[in-house]
């Protein structure tokens, strides 16, 4: 088993790994920090989000700073606040017990001045998103023409984005000799395009198969009607008591109803989208990190950059347009050797797009049944005299009230008291749930008729383009990105003289 001892760090970076709490590097880092550490030569690494990624770059890169030359040496893009925040604070972490090397965040939606005198006071390492770094060169605030390493992390979802002019703008003020690592879940052809424009012969890192699914993850679909998706939803929050997940829509509208109807059905859940201040954003992420939401009902958009620990379920209300976009979805759990499950709400008509994803992921889904209200309630029950079992008992604190609490109850039998206090918390499944429709039957149902004759499905075939009532499943056509060439590129210190091939600018 290769350690990380073996790489080659100094004391003070081994000891902020082990205050960490790493002990086996993960796939990603065992191929990329030897060859960071070793070589100037540009890198490509293909792996899924929460494999390790921003130790495999980030470790050696703290390595190879010189703490005397107060100037960026390195400088990290990556798409979103959320991950610029979060990949600074792991810089940090792994400086630790180096205090004189300086990392600083540099994003949108806080104090750009502060943020410039941060990078002036002598920052080694910048971590950006494309926009904000963009302004700040522009200003001419920031020099970037001596860095040494350029980090393009999640370079797929900055090319969704639509941060491509951005990303000219910013490598064509990066020197030609920098090392040029680019990470990435999936590589579409916007981001093979990074490679022949902005690197010369890129050693590839390839964790797993490309643009296949995480192995911990399990892949199920529900085949339901438009009309009945938000029931569905909910029976599967309530077979699951402990989710902990992220439910993806389509529109922000989509994402504001399902999470208002949620809520009136006394679900622990918020919604994230586009229409939030930075601040209701943060006052979100920030209950739903601390476990006290257990469900985010959000748009592809408003969750880009969100790495939350431990998430149990991601749940596609619908599927998205982009089908690699469902690879950095799903690929939010199953995380650290946990297991997680992925699980799609699909019509009839969307049924060719689960086959069509098997072959993007390179896995399979599995059909589930729609659970049953009985189903539901065996397991709600059961999860409740597991808490009552699990609960802690402060006896001190208790021992006052017993007594009144005893003289009150008895007149009762002890199985009388056990039938109330399950009533008590119960009731609203066995309510809910009690003249609920078997919604698998109408699936049954549905599936007969979608393979009968279309003129016995739909009477003359006028209306066999309508859609049930309910939410949309319809999916918008993706904006194209520009494909005009970048600038720049580079030379790794071997090839600096070697005449750079035909079609680089």
């Amino acid at each position: 088993m290769k350690t990380f001892d073996e790489f080659g760090f100094d004391d003070p970076i081994l000891k902020a790994i082990k205050e960490l709490s790493f002990v086996e590097p993960t796939p990603v880092q065992k191929k990329a920090i030897p060859f960071i550490m070793e070589n100037d030569r540009d890198m490509i690494a293909l792996a899924q989000t929460g494999t390790g990624k921003t130790a495999a770059y980030g470790l050696p890169i703290i390595a190879n700073i010189a703490e005397e030359e107060k100037i960026p040496q390195a400088l990290v893009l990556c798409p979103t606040r959320e991950l610029c925040i979060q990949i600074a604070n792991d810089f940090r972490n792994f400086s630790k017990f180096i205090p004189g090397i300086k990392t600083v965040a540099v994003y949108g939606g806080a104090n750009m001045e502060t943020q410039i005198r941060d990078i002036k006071n002598g920052a080694h390492i910048i971590v950006a998103t494309p926009g904000r770094m963009l302004d700040i060169i522009r200003r001419k605030k920031v020099n970037i023409h001596r860095i040494g390493v350029l980090v393009l992390d999640e370079a797929d979802e900055m090319l969704n984005m639509g941060f491509k002019e951005d990303l000219d703008a910013i490598l064509a003020q990066t020197p030609e000799d920098k090392q040029t690592l680019l990470f990435s879940a999936t590589m579409p052809p916007e981001v093979a395009e990074i490679s022949l424009n902005y690197m010369v012969d890129p050693y590839q890192i390839l964790i797993g198969q490309k643009n296949a699914g995480s192995v911990n993850v399990s892949h199920q679909y529900f085949l339901v009607k438009n009309s009945d998706k938000y029931a569905v939803l909910k029976r599967i929050a309530d077979i699951n008591p402990d989710i902990y997940g992220i439910i993806f829509c389509r529109t922000r509208m989509e994402t504001k109803e399902i999470a208002e109807k949620l809520g009136q059905d006394g679900y622990n859940s918020d919604a994230l989208h586009g229409d939030l201040s930075q601040a209701q954003r943060d006052h979100v992420m920030g209950r739903f990190r601390a476990k006290k939401l257990q469900m985010l009902v959000a748009t592809d958009v408003a969750a880009r950059g969100i790495d939350v620990e431990d998430l149990t379920h991601i749940i596609h209300f619908s599927l998205p347009e982009d089908l690699d976009v469902y690879t950095h979805r799903s690929g939010r759990t199953g995380r650290a050797g946990k297991k997680g499950k992925s699980i799609a709400l699909v019509s009839w008509k969307e049924k060719g797009k689960i086959n069509r994803l098997e072959k993007v992921i390179q896995q399979k889904f599995e059909m589930m049944e729609i659970p049953s209200g009985a189903q539901i309630c065996s397991v709600q029950l059961f999860h409740l005299i597991e808490k009552m079992q699990n609960a802690h008992v402060d006896h001190k604190k208790i021992a006052p009230f017993m007594n009144d609490v005893m003289e009150k109850l008895g007149d009762f039998s002890k199985e009388e008291i056990i039938k109330k206090f399950l009533s008590l918390e119960f009731n609203r499944f066995l309510d809910y749930y009690k003249e609920a429709k078997d919604i698998q039957s109408d699936v049954e149902k549905n599936r007969g008729e979608s393979n009968a004759p279309r003129h016995k499905r739909h009477g003359n075939g006028r209306n066999g383009d309508r859609r049930p009532g309910g939410f949309s499943s319809g999916f918008p056509k993706s904006g194209k990105t520009d494909d005009r060439k970048k600038p720049g590129g580079r030379r790794n210190k071997s090839a600096r003289n070697r005449k750079r091939p035909a079609g680089r600018d």
